[in-house]
């Protein structure tokens, strides 16, 4: 296997499972952390150029928050969890009454909250990962960004284009009964690390 996108549905029956064990993970810790029952959809997980990631975004100049981590360990490469101000204005009403929530004069406070959220989200997914591989994943203290679509891509785009200009791309409907919100995690694994993967799940490459 030499990219990505050479994935066969077989794999990608295993990378859906595990988005949906993250999903559910990531569900039941945005429940805890905004006290309110939350449930989800099942989750769309695709194989997409950076491009067409950008697309389903809502295009380059759509405006979102963007959290990015750094994976190591049996498994390396990066994590990005873009939302749109929904799920943002949602978050920070619920942890800090604010009802108001504007991109462009977003505190501190609120953009510690938002990447604080971002983390436990990419933790719930890293840990379906090792729980089900029995693999070692480390993450990296995250970065957050407010920015258009397409700059917050163009990071994973340089940062990975040595392996590959693909990504997996998990997009999950959460529902609450205040508010219907969507997150999109970005998995961009390298290729010996989606081997390893597979080998630990006894599946092939």
């Amino acid at each position: 296997m030499l990219s990505i996108d050479e994935l066969n549905e077989i794999h990608l029956d295993v990378l859906r499972e595990i988005g949906n064990i993250g999903a559910g993970n990531a569900a039941t810790s945005l429940s805890q952390m905004l006290n309110a029952e939350v449930n989800m959809s099942v989750p769309k997980v695709r194989i997409l150029d950076i491009s067409d990631a950008a697309t389903a975004l809502g295009g380059p100049e759509n405006p979102v928050i963007g959290i990015l981590t750094k994976i190591s360990g049996e498994i390396d490469g990066l994590m990005m969890f873009i939302v749109g101000q929904s799920f943002a204005g949602a978050v920070l009403e619920s942890l800090l009454g604010e009802k108001q929530v504007s991109y462009a004069a977003l505190t501190e406070m609120q953009l510690s909250a938002i990447s604080e959220i971002g983390n436990i989200m990419i933790s719930a997914y890293l840990g379906s990962i090792s729980t089900l591989s029995q693999m070692s994943i480390k993450s990296s203290v995250p970065a957050i960004a407010v920015d258009m679509v397409g700059a917050l891509l163009s990071v994973p785009a340089i940062e990975m284009r040595t392996v590959s200009d693909k990504i997996i791309f998990i997009q999950e409907d959460f529902l609450s009964s205040a508010d219907d919100i969507t997150s999109n995690m970005m998995l961009i694994p390298s290729m010996e690390s989606l081997d390893r993967l597979m080998q630990k799940l006894g599946i092939q490459l």
